[in-house]
């Protein structure tokens, strides 16, 4: 019995331990939320990135953090791999991008053979061989794991534009809640990005978000380099990028030469890969831009769109979610809230007015999103859009894999559930009246405004 009791012991204690990894340390004070937008800016060679302030107490508190990738025409971003999770949605325009996982195979070759010199007694390497590569458009959304290393890169014919949620509370993050980005190439620098959070905010940044870029080469010694590369010692100096000023975007001479089928033969794969379920095939992009994929669809009011481990597996093991909504002018996203996971909403058109409610009936948020701003919504507080005269549309990132919508309103809403005479007497209402509460709306989350087109 006492070896029981120690054994239920021990597990309450790992698992209390577990949560004091995981969790924001100390007790959230929400009382009131911000439409955000960019602190600072690093910019570099072949384009800028965007970075929203993770210290802010709704970024902190959810655990989460917030980027976006500027990236010119033949454009890089350096290969990179991050301490935690990422998802990615493609606002702008269109591109190639790879993901590396160690231990994969290179799946996409060229076909040519290595050749031997007997003269020189060495290898000739005429051939190229990499792991697999894919085509990205405007509104995929792309599921990276923490400690995956990826890089971009712009060959479409305007400038693109991708978001990055960074959720920094994730399991996979053993550390603290500091989003880390770790690059395998160039000397990102801090430089420019210190200043320009000065120039903003009048003030210097923590450590940790001053360290938030650099090169892991770039701390090793170039004899170690050199010998783990098998090259030599001015090569391995190269790659610690010490000296190249381009930043963490750079701008390639020319057009990069890529082993990949035709654009119309990878959609023809994504559709029909048997080999989908294993480790290193796994789907990783869905695109969440078609109005034909809508989950919910209201032709007067809009559409929304669902994205989690049911229809992207690999979501399963990131523990995360997204979501895609468009709003007609002046139409209403019935009130909600999700019952296990934060959601943060990415203006990517128009504007709404944006109601947010704690658990005390106070109003944390009651303002307008804008396109380009970013709005932390947490978990369980209920929350409530309404288009203005341009109509909205957003993109949502959501910290489980599966996050659940709960309704105020509508046919499925938990007022629609309750019995004529509880909804009376808890609003002090006629029974006519609680009736006309329950079921006005038929509409099950997108509603339509009298004063919609």
């Amino acid at each position: 019995m006492g070896k029981l009791s120690l054994s239920v012991l021990s597990f309450v204690l790992l698992l209390g331990l577990g949560y004091a990894i995981r969790e924001p340390q100390g007790e959230c004070q929400l009382s009131n939320i911000d439409a955000r937008e960019p602190s600072y800016t690093v910019r570099a060679e072949g384009g800028q990135t965007e970075f929203w302030d993770n210290q802010n107490n709704e970024f902190r508190c959810a655990g989460v953090s917030f980027r976006r990738h500027i990236i010119q025409q033949r454009g890089l971003l350096l290969p990179v791999y991050h301490n935690a999770p990422v998802l990615v949605y493609v606002t702008q325009g269109r591109g190639t991008y790879g993901v590396l996982t160690s231990g994969c195979a290179e799946t996409f070759e060229s076909g040519q053979q290595q050749q031997f010199s007997r003269e020189e007694g060495s290898q000739r390497f005429r051939d190229d061989r990499h792991q697999k590569v894919e085509e990205f458009r405007q509104g995929d959304v792309i599921a990276i794991r923490a400690g995956d290393a990826h890089w971009v890169y712009n060959d479409g014919d305007q400038e693109l534009v991708v978001v990055v949620f960074h959720h920094n509370s994730n399991y996979a993050n053993q550390l603290d809640q500091n989003p880390r980005s770790f690059f395998l190439a160039g000397n990102p620098g801090n430089q420019q990005e210190e200043e320009q959070y000065r120039r903003l905010h009048g003030s210097k940044r923590g450590q940790e978000a001053q360290s938030e870029l650099g090169n892991v080469f770039s701390g090793f010694d170039d004899e170690v380099l050199a010998e783990a590369f098998g090259v030599d010692v001015e090569t391995a100096r190269k790659l610690r990028g010490q000296n190249d000023q381009r930043g963490h975007i750079i701008r390639a001479e020319k057009s990069i030469q890529l082993i990949q089928p035709h654009r119309s033969r990878q959609e023809q794969e994504r559709q029909h890969n048997g080999l989908e379920e294993t480790f290193c095939s796994a789907r990783v992009k869905e695109n969440l831009d078609r109005a034909s994929r809508a989950d919910f669809y209201n032709p007067r009011a809009g559409r929304f769109s669902t994205l989690n481990s049911f229809n992207l597996p690999i979501l399963r093991f990131l523990q995360l979610s997204a979501a895609r909504g468009v709003l007609h002018r002046n139409a209403i996203f019935s009130p909600h809230w999700y019952t296990n996971a934060h959601s943060l909403i990415y203006a990517t058109r128009g504007a709404s007015r944006v109601q947010i409610v704690n658990h005390r009936g106070q109003a944390v948020f009651d303002g307008q999103v804008r396109e380009g701003q970013v709005l932390v919504v947490p978990q369980n507080f209920a929350v409530v859009k309404q288009a203005a005269d341009q109509g909205f549309e957003w993109v949502a990132f959501n910290t489980n894999e599966n996050a659940a919508i709960n309704t105020l309103s509508g046919r499925t809403s938990a007022i629609r559930g309750l019995p004529v005479d509880v909804v009376a007497n808890a609003y002090q209402v006629s029974r006519e009246e609680a009736q006309r509460i329950k079921f006005s709306r038929q509409e099950t989350l997108i509603f339509n405004s009298p004063l919609s087109a």
